[in-house]
């Protein structure tokens, strides 16, 4: 399994009303500098089934690939809380994603989860 692949795997995973950043699942593939790869990764996703929506950047703001409001619009609709600066609202729409990872590991092709210490919020 290539690496888009496995960023596709764990993306499946996340949850609607929950998002995660491009950093964040780099770091949960075992592959903490690879946040740019993530994106081109996503960005090259023709995979049904695969919430690209649900991943942003670090800072909580959305990308541009989807169009201007759509990456927003959609978030939104699941129940994604966002702040009045229009960032999600990490504290309460974060992914955790460890016990994902780990289960995607012994079954999926991915590398156990690296611990997260002290991530952004």
């Amino acid at each position: 399994m290539n690496f888009y692949e496995r960023v596709y795997c764990l993306v499946r995973q996340i949850p609607q009303g929950k998002c995660a950043s491009y950093g964040q699942i780099a770091l949960l593939l075992g592959s903490p500098r690879a946040a740019r790869a993530v994106g081109y990764a996503l960005r090259a996703c023709r995979e049904p089934g695969v919430p690209c929506h649900r991943v942003l950047r670090a800072d909580g703001s959305a990308s541009c690939a989807f169009g201007p409001g759509v990456q927003r619009s959609l978030l939104e609709a699941e129940g994604v809380a966002f702040t009045a600066e229009g960032r999600v609202d990490w504290t309460r729409s974060m992914w955790d994603g460890q016990a994902e990872a780990r289960d995607a590991a012994h079954g999926g092709g991915l590398p156990p989860p690296a611990y997260i210490k002290g991530r952004r919020r």
